[in-house]
């Protein structure tokens, strides 16, 4: 296998919350309050909508998408939710700091280097929006490829702490059969002073309507044992998968529209800026350990 090369899961399309309109000869972004599943493909209009969209939309009858039903693939949160502090160079596309609020890794004259990471809040080279979150949520939609995905990408602070809270309490709470669990993806709004009551829509993970926790955590057991029985190792699945995503620290292949559609839920900058300053308080002691 060749060296140096992100190995992260087949995506067969994309999940988003928005579009990206041109104006004044600017491709940005254009919030939306439903969810579009698209393909990975683009044409004049734009991207591509995927045949499940479609489906999704007549088994709701055709009203708004704001619920899908999805399977997570991994047993370990971190592994479906990629999530880390990213700068990105707008004319490639391509990443120049990604970090995690103690440590980044940063390309440089001199190469890739590692370097204390301050927050965008509090880093001179990130300050002003150029440096965001960054969230990649991959989940299964179509039960006839078991390990293809359709991936979320979001700027948005409260997309990515609701995901990774759910994430790591479905995983607790199941005893680790997160990927056995039945959830859907929602689409909930929140305003603010901050929003100047404005809606702010972000991503949320729960279990189906009608569907007890204790009732989920059964079916999940059941479907357990029953992958196990036929040979099944999800522990294996996630090994590889764990090492496929430390083979680098950039993934190279996220081109800039890609990064431009992800700020489709971003919140206001009011907003934006708020949440900094309450992840702030919980980083600042770690990036002090760390220097």
């Amino acid at each position: 296998m060749m060296k140096g090369l992100l190995i992260t899961p087949p995506v067969l399309g994309r999940i988003s919350i928005g579009r990206v309109v041109e104006k004044n000869g600017k491709r940005q972004p254009e919030k939306d309050d439903q969810f579009t599943i698209t393909s990975q493909i683009q044409n004049k209009e734009g991207w591509v909508k995927h045949p499940l969209d479609d489906k999704l939309r007549a088994d709701n009858g055709d009203a708004k998408l704001r619920q899908i039903p999805v399977r997570m693939i991994f047993n370990d949160p971190e592994l479906n939710l990629r999530a880390e502090y990213s700068l990105f160079d707008r004319q490639t596309g391509r990443p120049i700091c990604v970090g995690n609020g103690e440590v980044c890794h940063r390309m440089t004259q001199q190469g890739i280097e590692k370097q204390v990471c301050p927050t965008p809040h509090l880093c001179p080279m990130g300050q002003n929006g150029a440096c965001k979150p960054y969230g990649r949520l991959y989940v299964n939609l179509d039960e006839s490829d078991e390990l293809g995905t359709f991936v979320f990408r979001t700027t948005g602070f409260n997309s990515i702490r609701t995901l990774a809270a759910r994430l790591a309490y479905y995983q607790a709470a199941s005893k680790d059969c997160l990927s056995c669990l039945p959830l859907q993806l929602v689409l909930r709004g929140k305003s603010t002073t901050q929003s100047y009551r404005t809606p702010i829509y972000y991503v949320d993970l729960t279990l189906p309507e009608g569907v007890s926790l204790q009732d989920a955590i059964q079916q999940a057991k059941e479907l357990d044992q029953k992958a196990k029985e036929s040979g099944f190792d999800q522990g294996k699945l996630d090994t590889v998968a764990k090492l496929g995503y430390q083979a680098v620290f950039f993934d190279l292949e996220e081109a800039e529209e890609e990064v431009i559609d992800a700020s489709e839920d971003a919140h206001p900058l009011k907003e934006q800026k708020m949440d900094v300053m309450d992840l702030q308080h919980g980083l600042k002691s770690s990036v002090q350990s760390v220097s």
